[in-house]
């Protein structure tokens, strides 16, 4: 085969960027564009669905021209993508409606409060998977229909078009050509049956959505589409949420395996195999990356809202670091602490709380607590969060689990990891590339391709550092109970 590359979309929360890999799972280039974010109101969180177009449109091109390889020899093209994000664009103009209203947005809180209200809790929980939450697609959706003038109407005269933000890149590289999804992002939207897989009619009734809004469904690694490129057709042949495809692309397509990403929020996955496990710790059930020729598998998920992004907080809003990188450092630099907690919970607290109303919190200060301080507090909020989530997986499961495979930015901090290693007990595995989310749609799209099988996943990925547990049973505990107190005094249910 001629074709020697794979390009990754990885269009995320903060970042769109482009990633060419070649045959041998390397990465050739990368290029990366900061997206804004629009904040309306309190606890609303918006993209520019166009921007997001237009950017990543830009990073194709750059990282294609940065790598200096020729797009005929491009053998196929993987999306991944920021889950839960909404967009309506009119079926005709192709232009958004509205601003794409963000997963971490909080503004259908009443709308979830009237679902619950309806009883429907028991059904969206057994058929979804989810949990009645402001955090998913359905209700955004719903928002947007009732809010925007006319386009309730329009939807029912189906002349609108609903997507996750792979849906509408989808749409507009293929121009205008594929409205379609696959079973990550779908099983993410709270009005998709991930036993049926199917749109569930009951909550489209509910909900008022008309079905003639919604993308047709397939599996991650299929064709999408093709994009004309210069004069070349490539095909989009993989898509997957980004957790999916992290998990994927760490090697996580068989039940047992569990990875966190260390993003804007952390996210852990395990996974259960095909058999859908329902969890009684407020965790989440979801679809992992599906191939045309094997049984679709389920995963328990647990998210936390607010992971880098907290760190992130101390940079751009309380302005006491330059740069992220700077905190590994900073927590290097100080003894450890004594019960000085930050619980992040700027837009509520995830799994395995899930408390919507929730606000940050910081527990424990004295005439003491400084700056470093508070910035090696909210390094630890991660881990803390992280244990949380684990520990409700492992009550689901009935497993212990003996290591996390982890990737995302914050992966990268050493401190981070080691903590992380002493609060869990067990040991972390970083690879060396922690690209591994946009890994994970390259493979999918290598897979169909045919450059790549799943058995190559295992020799691609290489290991970086194993971070082993150093820290003493009594501390361990006694940090953990202190954590459990804060989270404690910080919900609002």
């Amino acid at each position: 085969m001629n074709k020697k590359y794979v390009i990754a979309f990885d269009q995320g929360t903060t970042s769109t960027r482009t990633i060419v890999f070649d045959e041998k799972g390397a990465i050739v280039s990368i290029s990366q564009k900061e997206l804004k974010q629009y904040y309306p109101q309190p606890g609303w969180v918006e993209h520019d669905a166009l921007e997001i177009y237009n950017d990543q449109l830009e990073t194709f091109n750059q990282a294609v021209s940065d790598s200096g390889i020729n797009p005929k020899d491009i053998a196929a093209i993987g999306i991944t993508n920021q889950r839960e994000t909404t967009v309506v664009w009119d079926r005709e103009t192709g232009k958004p409606i509205h601003k794409a209203i963000v997963w971490l947005d909080k503004r259908t809180t009443d709308i979830c409060k009237n679902i619950e209200d309806k009883g429907l809790s028991n059904y969206i929980k057994k058929n979804t998977g989810l949990v009645i939450d402001s955090y998913f697609s359905g209700t955004k959706l719903k928002w947007i229909l009732d809010y925007v003038k006319g386009a309730q109407d329009k939807a029912e005269a189906g002349q609108l078009m609903f997507g996750t933000i792979d849906s509408w890149l989808i749409y507009k590289f293929t121009n205008g050509k594929k409205h379609v999804t696959d079973h990550t992002n779908a099983s993410r939207t709270m009005i998709y049956n991930i036993k049926k897989l199917d749109w569930d009619k009951k909550l489209l009734n509910e909900l008022n959505i008309p079905q003639s809004l919604l993308p047709k469904v397939q599996t991650s690694s299929s064709d999408f589409g093709t994009i004309d490129y210069k004069g070349n057709k490539i095909p989009i042949y993989g898509v997957a949420g980004d957790q999916q495809s992290a998990l994927f692309g760490q090697g996580g397509f068989e039940a047992g395996i569990a990875k966190s990403t260390f993003g804007t929020g952390c996210f852990i996955l395990l996974n259960t195999g095909t058999k859908q496990v329902k969890s009684k710790k407020g965790l989440l059930t979801t679809l992992t990356c599906s191939l045309d020729s094997e049984p679709i598998n389920y995963a328990l998920e647990g998210s936390v809202f607010a992971g880098g992004a907290s760190i992130q907080w101390l940079r751009d809003r309380m302005k006491i670091i330059e740069n992220v990188s700077d905190t590994e450092a900073i927590c290097n630099s100080i003894p450890p602490l004594k019960n000085v907690y930050v619980v992040p919970a700027f837009a509520g607290l995830g799994a395995p709380h899930w408390d919507g109303k929730a606000k940050g919190s910081i527990y424990g200060m004295t005439l003491d607590t400084g700056r470093e301080e508070l910035i090696k507090a909210t390094v630890e909020a991660l881990a803390y969060q992280t244990k949380d989530v684990i520990g409700a997986m492992e009550k689901d499961s009935n497993k212990k689990m003996v290591t996390l495979k982890v990737d995302g930015g914050a992966s990268t901090n050493n401190y981070l990891m080691q903590f992380q290693s002493d609060l869990l007990n067990v040991e972390v595995d970083r690879p060396k590339m922690i690209e591994v989310t946009a890994f994970g749609a390259a493979l999918l799209a290598g897979i169909k391709a045919g450059i790549w099988t799943k058995k190559d996943i295992a020799q691609i990925r290489e290991i970086d550092t194993v971070f082993t547990p150093k820290m003493d049973k009594k501390t361990r505990k006694n940090k953990y109970k202190g954590w459990k107190k804060a989270i404690k005094r910080t919900k609002r249910k």
